[in-house]
């Protein structure tokens, strides 16, 4: 019992400390033994849509035109192959080891958004490639433009066919 009460704190001393790190960048996932070959064809599924027009369809574009670079093509319904869908969610994190100069008790805060971008089966809405982005938000709107067409091409260059060709290509040039 002891030992356990033990293990119990030092997990609960760990967890402060780990929750004060936020991880920025672009994490994917896929089904490893999923037939991304077959893929062609895929159409949209309404999402947690950004709660801004504009990013919204800075967001869709961008996803569009990654899919396009890997040759799918966009159809206005169901039946495809695959079908597309993201969240966008905004929170703001403080700087614990940041003071606000004009105020010593205050914290420096950010914005940092979170887009996450799913790839499902269309049959029985399993996710065969998820990819999350965190990143602290731009001011301007033009820079906020150009990251997310950056998140969601980093996003894409971790899709599973896109990795395949490039192995390929390094092999070719070998």
């Amino acid at each position: 019992m002891k030992p356990l009460i033990i293990g119990l704190m030092l997990v609960g001393a760990a967890a402060p400390s780990a929750a004060q790190r936020p991880r920025y960048g672009v994490k994917a996932s896929f089904e490893e033994h999923y037939a991304f070959a077959h893929l062609k064809t895929y159409t949209w599924m309404p999402g947690w849509s950004a709660f801004l027009w504009p990013v919204d369809q800075q967001i869709v574009a961008a996803v569009d035109r990654e899919m396009a670079r890997l040759g799918f093509v966009l159809v206005d319904s169901e039946p495809s192959d695959v079908i597309v869908t993201y969240a966008a969610m905004q929170r703001t994190d403080v700087d614990l080891k940041t003071k606000v100069t004009s105020n010593p008790e205050l914290y420096r805060e950010y914005r940092v958004g979170t887009l996450i971008v799913l790839l499902r089966e269309p049959q029985t809405f399993r996710d065969v490639f998820k990819a999350r982005g965190d990143a602290p938000l731009e001011e301007s709107p033009d820079a906020i433009a150009q990251q997310i067409d950056s998140i969601v091409a980093e996003m894409f260059e971790q899709y599973p066919m896109r990795r395949i060709d490039y192995r390929k290509k390094m092999e070719r040039s070998r």
